[in-house]
């Protein structure tokens, strides 16, 4: 009965078809790669089979070159989900499975990530062993803060049990791409204020423009009266200026 129950919860974790194969090597015994199906598991689903934590097993994460917890969107990232044994008993990892929720509602499921399954993943009484999980958010998840808690399954003595690795924060950013919106939008303004700073030139151009210097008149001295030139250049020919002629004559 115990065996159907982990074979149950195995086939639990893997919700679709699509399987990949990687590495999980333990850090106390040394023994060769062990082989790791994954299977995509996103989207809201029901409630899954949950079982107790056994006394004297101790988890840690750790999420390699990424102390910041920076998740990209769509991007795959990376974490340690260690396990010490301080019991009597072996313990068999039979997988490892994560999900996504709101910061300020726990109990709102963003999405259940990927989950690992191990076979032949032993960590003896008094060791410790690590193993990877490659995990990757919704490429179309908004960017902000996020809680992440990472569970991890195991077996003593043909017993199923569960131990949370991990309950904490992460925080996702957006999807790289050719272009972003941040780009789009210092672009955008860089070239509204090239325009605005075209504009106020070009009105001070037309400002200076429309300010012509007024032309002064020159006067000139004719004996003891002061003739307004731009006058005579007005009264030339007219009989004004031909009694100014011959005034100016007779008083010679």
């Amino acid at each position: 009965m115990n065996t159907f129950r982990v074979f149950f919860l195995a086939i639990l974790l893997l919700a679709s078809p699509f399987l990949r194969v990687a590495t999980c090597q333990s850090d106390s015994d040394g023994e060769p790669s062990q082989v790791v199906e994954e299977a995509s598991d996103l989207g809201v689903v029901g409630e899954d089979v949950i079982f107790g934590s056994a006394p004297g097993v101790n988890t840690v994460c750790v999420f390699p070159k990424n102390s910041a917890r920076i998740v990209q969107a769509g991007a795959e990232t990376e974490l340690l989900a260690g396990v010490k044994n301080d019991g009597e008993s072996s313990l068999n990892i039979i997988a490892i499975k994560a999900s996504v929720h709101y910061t300020f509602d726990h109990r709102v499921l963003i999405q259940n990530l990927t989950g690992q399954v191990f076979h032949n993943a032993t960590v003896p009484p008094s060791t410790q062993a690590s193993y990877p999980y490659a995990f990757a958010v919704s490429k179309f998840l908004q960017p902000g803060n996020f809680d992440l808690v990472g569970t991890i399954y195991y077996e003593i003595d043909q017993n199923a049990y569960q131990s949370i690795f991990y309950n904490g924060t992460i925080e996702v950013i957006e999807a790289s791409g050719f272009i972003s919106i941040e780009t789009v939008f210092l672009v955008t303004l860089g070239i509204a204020l090239l325009v605005m700073l075209g504009l106020w030139i070009h009105g001070l151009v037309q400002q200076k423009l429309s300010k012509k210097p007024k032309r002064a008149a020159s006067k000139v001295e004719v004996g003891t009266k002061t003739v307004d030139t731009s006058m005579d250049e007005w009264l030339q020919g007219t009989a004004y200026t031909q009694s100014s002629s011959s005034k100016s004559k007779k008083k010679n």
